[in-house]
């Protein structure tokens, strides 16, 4: 009796090991087509099908923790989720030996948007000082000399939907958004009144991140994520939400 207790008691525990969820953070600053929040919890996007995806080729189901984005990092850092997705190694140069980081899955680019088309590209050297649209505790390198020396004011919302909203109904004649927002703003705006790329203020390569710790199949899911980018899986996501760099709505003025 002792042994077959034994043996329910192991096997017991390997089913929860088999049945752990696989924890991903999500910062509630997003928005479509990155990702979709609901009452706290993710529903659609770009992201959110990529992690749905990821937990599916690992056999596992996935949990989402929406949380501010100050508290992203140490939520990781403390074990409360395991892997974060849409992340840069430059935007966190401090960051420990205790992560493992996937392959670039996506590309970011943030852009100068006006309510007003540009016959040429915008140099945001040249404007006069004025509020401009931000999201809040976002970095932008670009222009941070600019901002440092109060020759562009930051004007903060909570996401970058917020913040094309107030550009919409003229808070401010600039701002900056990823080209994935501004894209799907125009496409789901019903005012007739698309708002304009101006410029390309910073272009990188983003990718997912995971807690290296033994309670956590890391290379599994850095394996998966390679195998999802290399089948063309990943890109077909993105262009379910996402019209391709040709769409009219997205050259005004910025250049190749």
């Amino acid at each position: 009796m002792r042994l077959t207790w034994s043996a329910l008691l192991l096997l017991s525990a390997s089913l929860e090991a088999a049945e752990a969820p696989l924890r991903f953070v999500i910062a509630d600053s997003w928005a479509m087509p990155s990702i979709e929040i609901e009452g706290e919890q993710p529903t659609s996007g770009i992201l959110y099908d990529t992690m749905n995806s990821l937990a599916r080729h690992l056999g596992t189901r996935p949990e989402f923790h929406v949380l501010a984005r100050a508290r992203v990092q140490n939520a990781m850092a403390q074990g409360e989720v395991d892997v974060r997705c849409f992340a840069a190694q430059a935007w966190l140069p401090n960051l420990s030996e205790d992560y493992l980081w996937s392959v670039p899955l996506f590309v970011q680019r943030n852009l100068l948007v006006s309510d007003r088309p540009h016959q040429a590209p915008l140099n945001p050297q040249d404007l006069p000082t004025q509020h401009i649209g931000t999201v809040l505790s976002y970095t932008y390198t670009a222009l941070q000399p600019l901002f440092d020396s109060a020759r562009l004011i930051r004007d903060d919302a909570r996401n970058e939907e917020q913040v094309l909203q107030k550009l919409q109904v003229g808070r401010y004649h600039y701002a900056i958004a990823s080209q994935w927002t501004l894209d799907w703003f125009n496409k789901t705006q019903a005012s007739g009144k698309p708002l304009h790329r101006v410029a390309l203020l910073q272009e990188q390569a983003v990718s997912c991140y995971v807690r290296n710790d033994p309670a956590v199949p890391a290379r599994r899911i850095l394996r998966a994520l390679l195998q999802m980018k290399m089948s063309g899986e990943i890109d077909a996501i993105v262009q379910r939400y996402v019209e391709p760099m040709s769409s009219a709505s997205t050259s005004d003025a910025a250049g190749p």
